[in-house]
């Protein structure tokens, strides 16, 4: 009896990490987010440095962890294939703003306020686990 009521509590403890753990933030992957790559939030990257990126199209975002070695975001950022260039890019997480189309494109944020600069400016250090955001805005 003591063996099942065991077996029991182990196969509930179990059910339990599991649903935990597919809880994780995931998009509807349509509209904006039908060429996402990341569609839900993830740890991405090795390195020493850790930064957290907020990627936000529409209603819907993914939060990236970024682990790098490199000096600037933009560079990780790159190195990892979320942005198309390590400066001046138009495409993030596989979505492209475009400015010729429609007037869009990517803001460069922390703590919700742009940065008067870009991803290729940021250093890529754990200082406080810095926070970002990257917007899709028109």
């Amino acid at each position: 009896m003591k063996r099942t009521v065991k077996t029991i509590a182990l196969l509930l403890a179990v059910m339990m990490l599991l649903s935990i753990v597919s809880c994780g933030q995931k998009v509807n992957a349509e509209g904006l987010w039908e060429n996402a790559t990341y569609q839900s939030d993830t740890t991405v990257g090795e390195g020493a440095n850790t930064v957290t990126v907020v990627i936000k199209a529409g209603e819907q975002s993914v939060t990236l962890t970024v682990k790098t070695d490199k000096a600037t975001l933009g560079e990780a950022l790159y190195e990892l294939g979320i942005i198309n260039d390590p400066s001046f890019f138009d495409t993030c997480n596989g979505i492209l703003a475009s400015w010729d189309k429609d007037q869009a494109y990517w803001g460069f944020s922390q703590n919700g306020e742009m940065l008067p600069y870009g991803v290729a400016d940021e250093k890529a250090t754990t200082l406080g686990n810095p926070a970002y955001e990257l917007v899709y805005t028109k």
